[in-house]
């Protein structure tokens, strides 16, 4: 009898529910470009009259359940003039929200501040990037560069001068997820890591998270770079492009159906090569010539089926090349020949399918692939009196991934929007491989090969997710979601359960209070022994014997809105890391006769530290002033006699000044300014003479005795970059002159630090042994001039 009263108050209490949202319709579409029909994504929409909003998804669209009745539509998004509707909803209603640009970012007052996504949102510790921001900004030699933008907000560390390196609160480059497309991208460096991949004519948006990581993400631990590709505009044919002192690239876009299907096609390549080659040419063989080339290739197309359904193909190709090569012929039939290769490069492809199954549920279905190669070719030729000598070297590494996915957006009822979704990729990696080839003809005959290194290790990763971002009380939104991953590998199953707490507490319109809880699985890892970023890091599976990174992170703070253009936000967090690996003392990456398991230590780390970001979004001057304040640190049982240590990127202070300003349409300025705390660094800390007694010479050597892990820094970083683009209207279109200044007052920053010993007898005739520290620097001042053009 007690359970037939259960069912029927339980019943009774989902009728009551149904008949109080019978009343209830549901508006819905795409929020679009109304120049080139491109998806918006994270535009706010929300009733006016009663406040009640939503956001749209990474592909445009929204969802909004409202009462039966009036409503005053809104529709806002940084960089566009807002959208408004008066109507009465009296059925479910479809809408999509053309949205014009703004040419100057102009300062539109803002309801209550609820245009202000950041401020009302549960999701914390997120940026978005403007490309007009990132397109505005001075460049090194001229080359704009999303990563190098990025690199200037709070929480990051930019690695060495030039680097394109992510350092994300404590989190090395391997913690990032970088998404293009929805595809990871696993090496995003060009030329050892002074530019990145990204090509800027290509993209659409740009949105990076540092922590509270939605359920939806997963497999890193410190960051999500989520990069999507413009898709091509579907009105009319545009273009673009430019060329400057780095590289030269084009793009071209627009419908092949009008309305209907588009295209845009991107390319970009560097110049180096074509400046150097007259001075090349002027090089004798004899002394070796070298080379190199960048490239980047991207192109989308997309389809569109009906108001239900879209189909989407993106690819991405980028290879560096280098090379050096170096022969001679003398008299006496002697004749040599040398050649060196090294190449990287990645390929990304994703096939996706959108569909709105109805008003409520839309869904995203992605299959993806995704491979990152490195590889090195080095001959030496010798030919001496009909003796010929052939040596051949080749080593190779990477990883490969085959993936699907299938993520839903659904809105049941008002205040609620739940996300749910699964996917599994087949990882390939290939942890390197050295194949020798020698070779001798003539009075010595003789064939030797040999390959060494580990086999390829396959590998299964799987997720399941579900979130759900709801107000909970008139002031409180939360997101509450739990991921669920697996990973298969040699014949071992780890898994994860992976809670995550999003809080929003709104104390009044202006001032916002906010927390997060994650827990994050890394199943995968990066091994370096390098500070530059070079190809030659490792990605490697967790096996049997080396298991998963796993961390968990905790912030709090708060974001206070002065106006609609100006908010200031501090956060505060801490972050553990466990299961870390790094390369054993004297192990590197060539070494692979040896299994890499047997060349690493695992141990721990930990971050904390506050973050201020005071920045105006909209204006003739926009930018920011951001501030982090943070301590990183490490601890291996086997590294640093098993004492805690700093961080390679610790750095206690990180200041950026960002200003973006626009005199009117032809003319505008960008200028940063950023200083942090010098880089930790090992050095030799003592030297002493050692007198080998199997010598008879009397000759002395000299010991170098290693410091503390990391016990030194470099001399602060500070630098101030200016650029200023000229902008004139054509007939065909408008062409731009941008001049800019890197480094302006020529400070010489320390690229690395090395000791210098010096031996000598001073004036009483006694041997001393002086030892002097001396800086590497890179880049003094560096002007820079781009065309560009636009039709």
């Amino acid at each position: 009898m007690a359970n037939i009263r259960v069912i029927f108050f339980s019943i009774l209490f989902l009728l009551m529910a149904v008949a109080s949202i019978a009343q209830k319709y549901t508006i819905s579409g795409y929020v679009e470009d109304d120049a080139t029909g491109e998806k918006l994504f994270m535009a706010n929409i929300y009733n006016g009259i009663k406040p009640q909003g939503a956001t749209s998804n990474s592909y445009g669209f929204y969802s909004l359940t409202l009462p039966k009745g009036a409503v005053r539509l809104y529709c806002s998004y940084v960089g566009y003039k807002p959208f408004e509707k008066s109507f009465i909803l009296q059925r479910d209603t479809i809408i999509s929200l053309h949205l014009t640009p703004n040419l100057i970012l102009q300062e539109v007052v803002i309801k209550a501040n609820q245009g202000n996504n950041k401020l009302t949102s549960s999701q914390m510790s997120m940026e978005e990037i403007s490309l007009k921001t990132v397109k505005g900004l001075p460049a090194l030699l001229g080359e704009i560069d999303p990563i190098k933008t990025i690199q200037l907000l709070p929480g990051i560390q930019r690695g060495n001068e030039g680097s394109s390196g992510l350092y994300v609160r404590g989190g090395g480059p391997d913690q990032n997820l970088i998404l293009l497309d929805g595809v990871p991208v696993y090496n995003a460096n060009h030329l050892f890591g002074f530019f990145s991949v990204f090509n800027a004519d290509a993209l659409n948006s740009i949105t990076l998270i540092k922590g509270g990581f939605p359920a939806r993400y997963g497999g890193r631990l410190s960051s999500v770079l989520d990069i999507r590709m413009k898709e091509g505009n579907m009105k009319k044919i545009t273009g673009e492009g430019s060329v400057g002192m780095v590289a030269a690239r084009f793009t071209l876009e627009g419908p092949l159906i009008k309305d209907k299907s588009s295209f845009i096609i991107s390319a970009r390549r560097s110049l180096l090569d074509l400046w150097a080659a007259p001075f090349i040419k002027r090089l004798d063989i004899k002394d070796g010539i070298p080379g190199y080339y960048f490239y980047d290739l991207n192109a989308k197309f997309n389809y569109k089926f009906s108001e239900k359904d879209r189909m989407y193909l993106s690819v991405y190709s980028g290879d560096d090349l280098g090379t050096y090569k170096k022969s001679q012929n003398a008299t006496g039939g002697l004749s040599s020949e040398d050649d060196f290769k090294i190449k990287w490069g990645n390929i990304t492809t994703a096939l996706r399918w959108n569909h709105l199954f109805n008003r409520k549920l839309f869904s995203n279905t992605t299959l993806t692939y995704s491979k990152y190669n490195f590889s090195t070719d080095i001959r030496y030729y010798d030919e001496v009196k009909g003796v010929v000598s052939d040596y051949k070297s080749n080593y190779s590494s990477g990883i490969e991934d085959v993936a699907a996915r299938i993520d839903f957006d659904y809105a049941p009822v008002p205040g609620h929007a739940i996300r749910f979704g699964v996917s599994d990729i087949m990882h390939q990696f290939n942890p390197g491989v050295v194949a020798f080839d020698l070779s001798a003809s003539g009075s010595i005959q003789g064939t030797n090969d040999l390959t060494y290194g580990g086999g390829r290790v396959s590998s299964h990763e799987h997720d399941l997710y579900i979130e759900d971002d709801f107000l909970a009380f008139a002031h409180l939104k939360m997101n509450l979601g739990i991921h669920l991953s697996g990973f298969a590998v040699q014949n071992k199953w780890y898994h994860s359960i992976e809670p995550r707490m999003s809080f929003n507490y709104m104390v009044n319109p202006k001032l916002s209070l906010k927390a997060t809880f994650t827990a994050m699985t890394q199943y995968l890892h990066l091994l370096s022994n390098s500070n530059v970023g070079l190809p030659t890091d490792l990605w490697l599976p967790s096996t049997a014997r080396v298991e998963p990174m796993d961390s968990k992170q905790t912030a709090i703070g708060g974001i206070y809105a002065f106006s609609h253009d100006l908010e200031l936000s501090i956060e505060g967090f801490y972050k553990t890391m466990d299961k870390m690996i790094e390369y054993k003392e004297g192990a590197f990456y060539w070494g692979q006769y040896d299994d890499w398991q047997d060349k690493i230590e695992t141990g721990k780390g930990w971050s904390y530290g506050v973050e201020v970001l005071l920045r105006k979004k909209v204006g003739s001057t926009t930018g920011w002033i951001g501030y982090t304040l943070s301590w990183n640190n490490r601890k291996f049982d086997n590294i640093n006699e098993g004492k805690t240590f700093p961080a390679r990127y610790d750095g206690r202070h990180d200041i950026s000044v960002v200003v973006n300003h626009t005199f009117n349409q032809r003319v505008d300025l960008g200028v940063t300014w950023v200083y942090c705390t010098g880089t930790a660094f090992t050095l030799n800390s003592e030297e002493f003479l050692f007198k080998s007694p199997d010598l008879t010479n009397g000759e002395n050597y000299v010991v170098q005795s290693a410091g503390s892990r990391n016990g030194f820094r470099m001399p602060a970083y500070h630098r101030l970059d200016i650029g200023v683009n000229f902008h004139k209207k054509r007939k065909w279109g408008e062409r731009i002159w941008s001049f800019g200044i890197y480094n302006i007052y020529s400070r010489r920053n320390p690229f690395f630090v090395y000791a210098s010993s010096d031996t000598y007898l001073n004036a009483s005739g006694e041997v001393v042994n002086s030892v002097k520290f001396k800086q590497v620097s890179l880049f003094p001042v560096i002007p820079s001039i781009t065309y560009g053009f636009k039709f």
